[in-house]
């Protein structure tokens, strides 16, 4: 299960502070609990400031997963959200193998598919992080396509290819 904690728009139930983190903490050790015990996890993702006014970067996530105390909740990264991180290899060792579950993927300016923004789509960064940390999980496509599909999707898995190979060189 993937979910946000808190999207604008949202009316907060209670006030945010550090107790109503503990109280996330708190609910969330629960659900991992019961998620581990259906054999799956619950991952929090990070959005960007346009779409949530709480948990914007993946080391927040990171921090949250770990205060849980729970194996069944995770965190992920999405590198269309990713845009306001400092640093996508940063985000991605700060979640490091432990608390990295899931990554979502798409273009970095109007969230089509990768490729189809030029040069913002770079994902070298990103793809070095989940290299070094031997990252086996899934990367998803989020996103539509402004193109043809036939066309523009295996561009953009061309494009991926090859700066996952150039992200192997940087290593």
């Amino acid at each position: 299960v993937i979910m946000v904690p808190a999207f604008n728009g949202q009316k907060p139930c209670m006030p945010h502070t550090r107790e109503t983190r503990d109280y996330l903490c708190e609910q969330l050790h629960d659900l991992g609990e019961y998620a581990l015990k259906c054999g799956t996890t619950v991952i929090l993702e990070p959005l960007n400031r346009g779409e949530c006014f709480y948990l914007r970067l993946v080391a927040d996530a990171a921090a949250i997963c770990r205060d849980s105390k729970s194996d069944g909740v995770k965190c992920m990264g999405d590198f269309w959200h990713m845009m306001e991180e400092p640093s996508d290899y940063a985000a991605f060792m700060a979640a490091g193998t432990k608390y990295l579950q899931h990554v979502h993927i798409a273009s970095r300016g109007r969230r089509i598919m990768p490729g189809e923004d030029g040069d913002k789509d770079n994902y070298v960064d990103g793809f070095r992080a989940l290299q070094q940390l031997h990252y086996d999980k899934f990367i998803t496509f989020e996103c539509g396509t402004a193109g043809n599909r036939e066309e523009t999707v295996p561009a953009a898995v061309n494009l991926l290819r090859e700066q996952w190979e150039q992200a192997a060189q940087c290593c």
